[in-house]
């Protein structure tokens, strides 16, 4: 990604808030999808200077994308999905040209030991689910005429249980989440269940098996897009296309400090290299981590507002990527491993997603490990990563016949927002003290603290930009008011 300035650190900061360009300077923090689409929207404005700024070598965070041996990597499994609202996905479609390839979902999940496509298909799921588990599931859905007592606090169990019934909840969601998060389903929150589980009762599992079947299926069905370079050139192509708009990216810039005067956010500091360098601006647009980017804030925040920060939990996640030497592992994009007997989630094999050919006789397999700093894992070399990943896949009888060339692994401290119950609680304080700072927005996955896809982060990068009025005001109501459309967000797996 080119960094598209000659300018210096220094004459940037020089020049923050000069009157003769009379521009609303904006600094954008975290090139992740949502900062990157909103330098790409707001760099189409006029009288605004954008400068986009990451901590990493490259755009993209955990949308990111890298090549391990001429294969191009992700940070796990990603997929643009089809149903995202036509104004981004023809936006991305535009930059993307024919890169934006249309794939057909090929998937599957380890149930009760057997294998069954994922997304769901009628036939497949009548020939291979174990006949017990269909008479359990049958029975639940049959209780469902009844009426059920409510319980007296509701979790993300109890709206699972009374959605799905217990053979479902307890065969696949339970476990899952309770990997996924490291809390029992009866620790998680209510929202959870809204925002995580799309298919949460068992007529939204069925819509969706029928949406399957020939003349029923409507286009976005069993399809997925994703890029020909890996799933990070989505947001290397809005930073890309920001920077040929004058933007300005800088890479490699750690944030340190952003700064205020009361309740008003004058700019911040950052280092690039060994120098720290401050800069002044109009606004301040955050996607980092809410509860980070809380504790970057100078003067600090009162003490109840820094206590509630550290109360927001992100669950971690090891990425671990096994070189192997051979065209292809197996026909299948992505494995899903619901049950609790082995630590992965899921494993994906990014070639299969973008039809590579090349190079021969390479392909990696990454398996998403939920873990967090504190657990045993994360201090385990690449070797001993790599050899437990054959050993649990030989255990699901997925053996590694091939060679491996070698073990690679990456550590996301923020994979996912954990909302355990009660969080609502730290969340709303923290939120609420950072909503009455001027010239300071959080937005996207980190910022707004929210399990959402890429096309959701791309939407309120978009619903941001429209808040910013010519005159270079934030309108704040209608703020408030696309704040409430991204809680509507499900996310799609």
């Amino acid at each position: 990604m080119d960094k598209s300035s000659n300018q210096t650190s220094d004459e940037r900061s020089a020049g923050a808030g000069a009157s003769q360009n009379a521009k609303q300077k904006i600094a954008v923090l975290g090139a992740g999808p949502a900062g990157a689409g909103a330098a790409f929207y707001l760099s189409q404005r006029d009288g605004v200077d954008v400068q986009l700024f990451e901590r990493g070598a490259r755009v993209g965070g955990n949308a990111g994308s890298f090549q391990i041996d001429g294969v191009w990597c992700d940070h796990g499994s990603h997929r643009f999905h089809p149903i995202a609202e036509p104004r981004i996905k023809n936006q991305v479609k535009q930059l993307l040209g024919d890169d934006f390839l249309t794939r057909p979902r090929h998937g599957r999940i380890l149930l009760q030991g057997r294998w069954i496509h994922f997304p769901l298909k009628p036939i497949d799921l009548l020939l291979r689910i174990k006949k017990t588990f269909a008479l359990a599931l049958a029975f639940d859905t049959i209780k469902k005429i009844f009426p059920r007592k409510k319980p007296a606090q509701e979790t993300f169990a109890t709206i699972l249980d009374g959605g799905l019934g217990p053979a479902m909840s307890e065969a696949f969601y339970f476990p899952y989440v309770e990997k996924l998060w490291g809390l029992k389903p009866s620790e998680l929150a209510v929202k959870l269940a809204h925002r995580r589980v799309s298919g949460s009762s068992v007529f939204k599992i069925l819509l969706k098996i029928a949406r399957q079947i020939p003349g029923l299926k409507s286009p976005t069905t069993g399809v997925f897009h994703y890029p020909r370079k890996g799933f990070g050139q989505i947001t290397e192509s809005f930073a890309q296309a920001a920077v040929d708009q004058g933007a300005t990216l800088n890479l490699n810039a750690e944030i340190t400090a952003i700064e205020r005067d009361g309740n008003r956010v004058t700019g911040l500091r950052y280092k690039d290299g060994d120098s720290e360098h401050r800069v002044s601006y109009d606004h301040v647009w955050t996607t980092l981590p809410l509860s980070m980017m809380a504790r970057m804030i100078e003067p600090p925040p009162p003490p109840p507002v820094l206590e509630a920060a550290n109360a927001i939990k992100f669950r971690g996640m090891i990425l671990i990527y096994l070189v192997l030497e051979t065209d292809q592992f197996s026909e299948y994009d992505a494995h899903y491993f619901p049950e609790l007997s082995v630590p992965i989630s899921r494993m994906s094999e990014t070639k299969n997603y973008y039809a590579g050919e090349e190079p021969k006789n390479r392909t990696v397999l990454c398996a998403e490990l939920p873990a967090d700093p504190s657990d045993k894992y994360w201090t385990m070399s690449n070797d001993e990563l790599g050899k437990l990943y054959c050993q649990w896949l030989t255990e699901m009888g997925l053996p590694v016949t091939a060679p491996v060339v070698k073990t690679e692994t990456k550590r996301l401290k923020f994979a996912y927002p954990v909302y355990s119950r009660g969080y609502e609680g730290h969340f709303n304080i923290l939120d609420e003290w950072i909503g009455n700072l001027d010239g300071l927005l959080t937005f996207g996955r980190q910022g707004l603290f929210a399990h959402d896809n890429t096309h959701h982060a791309l939407a309120m990068a978009i619903g941001a930009v429209d808040c910013l009025e010519p005159d270079g005001n934030f309108d704040e109501v209608l703020w408030t008011e696309k704040r409430h459309e991204f809680e509507s967000h499900v996310v799609e797996d």
